[in-house]
């Protein structure tokens, strides 16, 4: 008798599809400095999984609060990035045009390591739901270790026309 002991494929190793510069993620989503926290993603598998890019400088504004001396990113502020990278993935693809996502939930959100000036914070993205209403799964990770994972939904709705 045999077991087989293989891991599953790790579908973030695959190469992507399509990737998005900061360029990308802005014409896909509404945010601008000082809180727009992703600059790069790379979509693996349409409305399915994404690795999203978000490089941590010692110039972020919120490091002056957040603490000084000490400086740590805020983990709100890791979860909204997971959220950014999951969304603009979402809208960049085509066919919901004036649509915007809000959040209408965070779920089981865990803070396993500081996230310092000068990490490169990596997402790993996994759609779980698609409709009016989303669900995905995000982990933040740095330098290949857990640093933040949250589940979270969503909701698409019209822009506000103005």
């Amino acid at each position: 008798m045999s077991t087989d002991t293989a891991a599953a494929p790790n579908p973030f190793a695959a190469p992507p599809v399509r990737s998005l510069d900061v360029a990308g993620v802005k014409k896909a989503i509404p945010h601008r400095y000082p809180f727009l926290l992703v600059d790069k993603i790379d979509v693996i598998q349409e409305d399915k999984y994404c690795v999203g890019t978000k490089m941590v400088t010692v110039n972020e504004h919120f490091f002056e609060g957040h603490f000084p001396g000490q400086p740590v990113m805020p983990g709100v502020l890791i979860v909204e990035s997971m959220a950014q990278t999951a969304c603009a993935m979402l809208l960049s693809k085509g066919g919901l045009d004036g649509k915007i996502a809000f959040f209408m939930g965070i779920d089981e959100a865990k803070f396993r390591a500081p996230v310092l000036p000068g990490c490169v914070l990596k997402h790993h993205i996994e759609i779980l739901r698609l409709g009016r209403a989303g669900k995905f799964k995000g982990e933040a990770y740095v330098d290949g270790k857990l640093a933040a994972e949250a589940t979270m939904t969503f909701a698409l709705v019209d822009k506000a026309q103005g």
